[in-house]
């Protein structure tokens, strides 16, 4: 039970010093500082009022710090979820989400009891980096109408129909929004070179709003549009659920777990790297699901680690989870405090802090390398960004993670070989001795080898091998000494082989059965409808059985 111990609770129980607690307390409030104009800026871009970005940064990013399995990881709303996020509240109303975010939120905590949390390295490197590309091309598209400031009533959802409404209002644009936006970009990207340890978005909103206030620009702010930023948290409620909404957004929930699982991991390696410190894979993702589903209740959006906020959190001298937990109390004061005053943020400002999150998240590099890499994995990188970017990012990871399976099924069947090989004789601790040419090999005995998995992908091979020979032997000698695993279809294979061999009279040997097939073997019962007195650890032993056959045969 210990290995589901929050690593907060492990930390506090070891002893909690108070010189840690300082450098917790201003990295705290430095990545609250920073995440301020981050949550309401996800939240506007996700077609939500900016308020729950603040909800989901305060709740979910407090409980992922106190109950989370990372020292350092600072939770909240990232970009990840925009595109999601923004499907579902135009499909199904902010209701819908929800319900998706309850869902995911379970699904999250089961992965962490389930002890998933190590497989999710599994999900393959091209599909995280074609839909996070995709992502941020999507982010960077749905700014132009704030940075613009385009006057539009809606941006449509879908990319091409997004930059067609663009090219129709572009007329429309207003010079004190674009001035404002180039202003807040140029604010924001100088502080981060010449002064990376101040918060250049936060410094780029309030130069920005100062002038927007003073100078009475027309330019549109969060209160012309969302109108005031609410005080306080609003009180805990789920709207009713039904069956019909479960199975609505059943796979967008499917598919922010997965995102909250994959990103929040993520970040807990990168702060592991900066810290020289490990995370707790499983506790961190229960953690998520249930930051995921207080955030729900509180009226916020989804949550995940957030590797920016997480790095400056470390930069800033963050020790424990205790300064995430200050960080989110930092927001919350700046929501009981300065709440209303939220509301002279030009909508230009945040369109430009996101640009930059869009181009951070772009995955270049990456990009660019990947291009490079064997032609499967390009289309699966090509597939997956272009779906997410075209139709939708449910779609696009589950065609991605699907084509990495075949992709992965192709290249193993393409490794595993059946068929005649290269004979050595082995001796009794089944090292390799002399070639079997230099040994009398009976002529009413064959010898064929498996090198590799054998799966449902490769099982095929088997099956023509007894084809392959001019005649019937006596005995055959399967050779399984390269052979790892096996699953139900290598099995089936396995048996059918043996039926095949009874037809024709000859007798299957199998030679250097590994712990994984015996074992398989041993529960479907095949060991012993080829008889345990066919199946050798090593190959000689098999030979000595292959040739008693035959003399029996003969004798006979």
């Amino acid at each position: 039970m210990s290995n589901y111990y929050p690593k907060l609770f492990l930390i506090l129980k070891k002893g909690y010093r108070k010189k840690d607690f300082w450098s917790d307390l201003f990295a705290g409030v430095t990545v609250g500082i920073v995440a301020l104009p981050l949550a309401m800026a996800f939240a506007i871009a996700s077609g939500v009022p900016p308020a729950r970005g603040l909800y989901t940064a305060i709740v979910a990013g407090f409980l992922i710090s106190f109950l989370g399995g990372s020292r350092v990881q600072i939770g909240g709303p990232t970009g990840a979820f925009v595109v999601i996020v923004f499907g579902i509240v135009q499909k199904y109303g902010y209701d819908g989400l929800v319900v998706a975010m309850v869902l995911a939120g379970l699904m999250l905590i089961a992965m962490g009891l389930a002890r998933f949390g190590v497989m999710i390295k599994y999900i393959p490197y091209p599909v995280t980096v074609g839909f996070t590309s995709g992502i941020a091309l999507i982010i960077f598209s749905s700014q132009m109408r704030d940075f613009l400031g385009l006057q539009m009533k809606a941006v449509p959802a879908h990319f091409f129909e997004k930059w067609g409404a663009y090219a129709q209002h572009l007329s429309t644009w207003n010079p004190y929004a674009l001035g404002i936006g180039i202003l807040s970009l140029g604010i924001f990207l100088w502080f981060r070179k010449k002064y990376p340890r101040l918060p250049g978005a936060i410094l780029a909103v309030l130069i920005a709003s100062l002038l927007v206030w003073i100078f009475d620009l027309p330019v549109e702010t969060i209160q012309s549009r969302f109108g005031d930023v609410p005080r306080t948290l609003p009180a805990p409620h789920f709207p009713s659920f039904s069956l019909t909404q479960i199975r609505n957004v059943f796979p967008e929930a499917v598919t922010i777990a997965l995102l909250a699982a994959i990103e929040s991991l993520l970040s807990a390696v990168v702060a592991d790297g900066m810290i020289g410190g490990r995370h707790k894979s499983n506790v961190e993702l229960m953690a998520q699901g249930v930051a995921n589903i207080a955030s729900a209740a509180f009226g916020g959006i989804p949550a995940t680690g957030a590797i920016a906020r997480t790095a400056t959190n470390v930069k800033s001298g963050a020790k424990t989870p205790v300064a995430g937990i200050i960080h989110a109390v930092t927001l919350g004061l700046f929501l009981f405090i300065l709440g209303p005053y939220a509301g002279y943020i030009p909508l230009a400002t945040l369109a430009a802090i996101l640009i930059v999150v869009a181009w951070n998240m772009s995955e270049k590099d990456h990009f660019k390398y990947l291009l490079r890499a064997p032609k499967g994995d390009i289309a699966i990188l090509l597939s997956v960004f272009t779906l997410t970017v075209a139709i939708d990012l449910t779609v696009a990871v589950q065609v991605g993670v699907v084509m990495a399976a075949f992709l992965f099924m192709k290249r193993m069947s393409e490794v595993t070989t059946v068929g005649a090989h290269s004979i050595l004789l082995e001796d009794e601790n089944g090292e390799e001795t002399e070639p079997m040419e230099e040994k009398e090999l009976p002529k009413d005995v064959e010898v064929f080898e498996i090198n590799g998995p054998f799966f449902f992908g490769v099982a095929d091979k088997l099956k023509d091998v007894l084809d392959e020979l001019e005649k019937p032997a006596k005995a055959f000698i399967l050779r399984m000494r390269h052979v790892p695993a096996v699953d139900a279809t290598g099995l089936h294979a396995l048996e059918e082989l043996f039926y095949k061999c009874k037809r024709h009279g000859t007798t299957l040997i199998l030679s250097g059965v590994n712990r994984q097939p015996k074992e398989a073997m041993q529960k479907v019962g095949l060991d012993k409808r080829i008889g345990t007195e066919n199946i050798f650890p090593h190959f000689d032993l098999a030979l000595e059985r292959a040739r008693n056959i035959t003399r029996v045969i003969k004798s006979a």
